[in-house]
């Protein structure tokens, strides 16, 4: 992949309509992935909780939203990489965990293979989450979009990622801080008060193609009613009182 690709890419990702960021990000990680001879790619966006205390390893960091290319079996959708979080939710530390943590706030890469000990790939964590599907190396990039908000693709590799396909990933992902922002936005992990629920994120997504709520409704199957509490939860999350408030926020995400 040249610049001149990765700038077509950019490109590509202009081209999609505000509620088509799933749809997106699975282009986006389908073309990196090609270029860096991944076999799968995730998402996720990553956020601060203010009552962290000084004895969390994690400094208070939570996942608030994953997406992954391509789902494992026999996990549906994102369960495999799900079943990682809880983990971490727990706080049980596992090695991995504490690579994100190195430079928080700052663009960054981190992998597997460059950072972590030989005994680790002998560990009982990688067998069960990493090896056992074929994960060898996985690289990871970070972009921060404030001090409590970040965005973090992966990559996930049956082999050990080159130098130049660090260096491709990085340049390809630190050139578009206004999609990074759009997919937190998506998620309500970047202005909403509280993270949305998945119901409530598949809602605005609707929102954002300006369909009624009859129309919402009917797409999810769920009473009109139902349909406006989920809208009225959305707006109220997002500090905004109506729709054309609410898209103004992704009208104003350049920079």
């Amino acid at each position: 992949m040249t610049v001149e690709t990765i700038h077509r890419l950019w490109d590509d990702l202009s081209d999609f309509d505000v509620s088509q960021s799933v749809a997106a990000a699975a282009h986006l990680m389908a073309a990196l992935c090609g270029a860096s001879n991944a076999w799968n790619g995730t998402w996720a966006g990553a956020i601060r909780l203010a009552d962290a205390t000084c004895l969390d390893p994690l400094q208070g960091w939570r996942v608030g939203a994953v997406q992954a290319l391509h789902a494992i079996e026999p996990h549906p959708d994102e369960g495999h990489f799900k079943e990682i979080l809880r983990v971490w939710d727990r706080r049980e530390i596992d090695p991995s965990f504490l690579l994100p943590m190195r430079g928080v706030g700052t663009f960054r890469t981190y992998s597997f293979r460059r950072e972590l000990p030989a005994e680790w790939f002998a560990s009982d964590f990688y067998a069960r989450h990493y090896g056992s599907v074929g994960t060898h190396d996985a690289v990871f990039v970070a972009f921060p979009l404030n001090d409590d908000c970040e965005s973090h693709f992966g990559f996930y590799s049956t082999r050990t990622f080159t130098d130049e396909e660090i260096a491709l990933l990085a340049y390809a992902l630190r050139g578009i801080k206004w999609f990074h922002r759009q997919l937190l936005l998506g998620c309500g992990l970047l202005l909403a008060s509280t993270p949305l629920t998945s119901t409530e994120r598949e809602v605005l997504q609707l929102l954002l193609t300006k369909a009624p709520e009859k129309e919402i409704a009917r797409n999810k199957g769920i009473a009109a009613s139902t349909a406006h509490q989920h809208v009225t939860s959305i707006f109220r999350k997002f500090g905004v009182r109506s729709r054309a408030e609410l898209m103004s926020l992704w009208l104003n995400s350049g920079g």
